[in-house]
């Protein structure tokens, strides 16, 4: 039976679908077998293997934890000192939708007015010298490391010669550089982006490849490309209580991932899926909020319209304009389907 002819249209976000067919394949043919817990399991060891390769990172530390907001938490508190911040953009996810969660582990985030979603090396290099030369700073939140996100909460993508720059100033000021990496297989499918997963273990110290809005069940895999950089990080992870006992079920699911390359091929889907939404919305008139080439569409639409489109489809609030006119957001997947897309369009 296909049960999404008759559904309502979900594009509110990337994580609506279960998993990819192969995933669940992989899962349900090992289900039986037994294997150590916590990660040390073959099929772990393989995704592992397979993540430093597409990394051209040989001795990456590789972990894999559940879901976003745990592995920003259980990264971000490893990396600083109890008297340390981290500097994100204003719009950044640790500062907008996370709950708290950061400052919750005892770290303030200290933001930065974003720029098309972004922070610039030239943002950083101020941000610094003001601390620097604040006669009151040992009184004030030191700036620990650097968040970003690739792609960020606008859509938006670093280009890699921005990302070198960041990095450069990172480095220089011995700024450790975290990428979060939750859409990551949507900005690695833009046809416009120049940033490969190589250029990312190169120029970052830690990022984290998504899964959970990228076609797993669930999971994040944090890369650490630097071995030993973040000493006793299995026993942090376990003390935040996210260490997974059945560890091998996140394995699988990036030992599938990253095999024939369906991580990529997943966002692909995404992508031409929005790039033929985007093309009707322009065509129709629509307003977009933000310009960007990955899987979200952030559409200006009069309350009204708002409304209405929910009787038939669900799309994700992204903040009121006025008292007449809200952004909604439009995400697509690595499940959306051409049907999908010709629903909304013809609602639109």
């Amino acid at each position: 039976m296909d049960f999404r002819s008759a559904e309502k249209l979900g594009f509110a976000s990337d994580y609506m679908e279960g998993a990819h067919p192969e995933i669940l394949r992989r899962l349900s043919e090992t289900n039986f077998l037994k294997s150590p817990g916590y990660g040390m399991d073959d099929f772990s060891e393989t995704a592992r293997d397979k993540i430093r390769q597409a990394c051209d990172a040989p001795g990456a530390e590789v972990y894999f934890l559940t879901g976003g907001t745990q592995t920003n938490a259980v990264v971000i508190s490893a990396l600083l000192r109890s008297y340390q911040g981290v500097i994100s953009a204003d719009t950044g996810h640790i500062n907008g939708h996370e709950a708290g969660a950061i400052e919750l582990g005892g770290h303030k985030v200290l933001t930065l007015p974003n720029r098309d979603g972004k922070i610039t090396a030239e943002q950083l290099i101020t941000y610094q010298m003001a601390w620097w030369q604040d006669e009151n700073r040992e009184h004030i939140v030191m700036p620990g490391m650097v968040y970003i996100s690739q792609p960020t909460e606008q859509g938006t993508i670093y280009s890699l010669e921005e990302l070198e720059a960041l990095s450069a100033v990172c480095r220089a000021s011995d700024l450790p550089l975290y990428l979060d990496g939750a859409r990551l297989a949507y900005a690695l499918a833009c046809p416009e982006n120049d940033v490969t997963l190589q250029d990312i273990a190169r120029l970052c110290d830690v990022f984290y490849i998504g899964g959970t809005k990228c076609g797993a069940l669930f999971g994040e895999a944090v890369v650490i490309p630097r071995f030993g950089l973040i000493s006793g990080f299995f026993s942090i992870i376990k003390q935040h209580g996210a260490l997974l006992a059945k560890g091998r079920i996140a394995g699988i699911q990036f030992e599938t991932l990253f095999t024939d390359d369906l991580y990529l091929k997943l966002g692909e889907n995404a992508i031409r899926a929005a790039n033929r939404i985007r093309s009707v919305l322009k065509e129709k008139g629509y307003e977009l909020a933000y310009e960007n080439p990955t899987n979200q569409i952030f559409v200006v639409l009069s309350k009204d319209k708002a409304a209405e489109l929910s009787d038939d489809v669900d799309l994700g609030f992204w903040e009121n304009l006025d008292a007449e006119r809200c952004i909604m957001r439009i995400a697509t997947s690595w499940a959306t389907t051409d049907n999908d897309v010709d629903r909304l369009t013809a609602l639109l």
